[in-house]
């Protein structure tokens, strides 16, 4: 059984989505994206620098483009599940038909902009522990001020909080933590910090006309699948401000009796996370084209 994972802000690097362009149609699509949304997502995604992309009103759109556009790739795909990492649900739940691509990446840039002003009303941001025993690592978190923000398996805790926050946390780390590593993003995400874009994306949603998901979609509140496309829209505006439980997501995955997960571009993140929590399953990242066939293998190994 395949699942179709889509990855969360920071996966991006400068220059990802060039190789992309050079596939049939790719450009053309891109560039009606851009023109919907009012950002130019070929210029980001080929052109910007990192600080560029860091952006949170650039980053959110940028990945749902690139998701989109490397698992239309594949062709017509039957998965037996779908799933995303923080913004990646949007990804997951335009590749599962919840949502046309255009009105996803409307949804997206809405998303990142209200977010983008949540974040500039405190310094905040996101760092992630690696290693050490939840038991120890969350009372630990929850002394500093900080927030759990994601709790991704696999020996990963993602805190977020203010900057003098994690500030204490690089002087302070958790008993067995091996490292703190800073994320290359602009704000407190899945946190109380993001209220107020919570209210931008809920008069957002309200305009919408969703589609129960064509897959079966996994959600990152708890888990769980969700069989609707209002709940699935209901959930993505309160994942703005709640944790992304991904390691609930795993949990599911095997009950699901998964046995091949396939990353969307920019791939890397989540299947370095199934490699250490779901031993037994094939994994394989999609970051360039040149990984399309091979990809397709994949596919038809894990869909027979």
């Amino acid at each position: 059984m395949l699942v179709l994972v889509a990855p969360g802000q920071g996966a991006q690097t400068p220059g990802f989505l060039t190789p992309w362009l050079e596939l049939p149609g790719a450009a053309d699509r891109l560039a009606a994206w851009s023109e919907a949304i009012g950002l130019d997502l070929a210029h980001f995604g080929t052109k910007a620098d990192a600080d560029e992309i860091r952006d949170t009103a650039v980053a959110q759109p940028l990945l749902v483009a690139a998701g989109l556009l490397s698992a239309s790739a594949l062709g017509t795909l039957q998965p037996g599940a779908v799933a995303g990492h923080s913004v990646g649900e949007i990804t997951a739940a335009a590749y599962a038909g919840v949502l046309d691509d255009t009105t996803a990446l409307r949804l997206v840039r809405t998303r990142g902009l209200a977010m983008a002003e949540a974040a500039a009303v405190t310094e905040t941001g996101m760092a992630a522990l690696l290693g050490g025993e939840p038991e120890v690592v969350l009372p630990h978190l929850e002394k500093l001020g900080l927030t759990p923000a994601n709790v991704n398996g696999a020996g990963q805790i993602v805190a977020a909080g203010t900057a003098e926050q994690l500030a204490a946390l690089a002087e302070d780390k958790p008993e067995g933590t091996r490292k703190v590593v800073a994320l290359k993003v602009a704000g407190a995400f899945h946190t109380h910090h993001m209220e107020p874009a919570v209210a931008a994306l809920d008069a957002a949603a309200k305009e919408l006309a969703p589609a129960d998901p064509r897959f079966t979609y996994v959600s990152n509140k708890d888990g769980q699948v969700v069989a609707t496309g209002a709940e699935v829209v209901a959930r993505l505006v309160g994942q703005v401000a709640n944790p992304v439980r991904w390691d609930l997501c795993m949990d599911t995955f095997k009950e699901l009796g998964v046995t091949g997960l396939l990353e969307v571009c920019p791939g890397g993140t989540l299947t370095g996370l199934a490699k250490r929590a779901l031993p037994g399953v094939a994994t394989l990242a999609l970051k360039t084209p040149d990984d399309l066939e091979k990809a397709a293998a994949f596919v038809a190994e894990h869909t027979a």
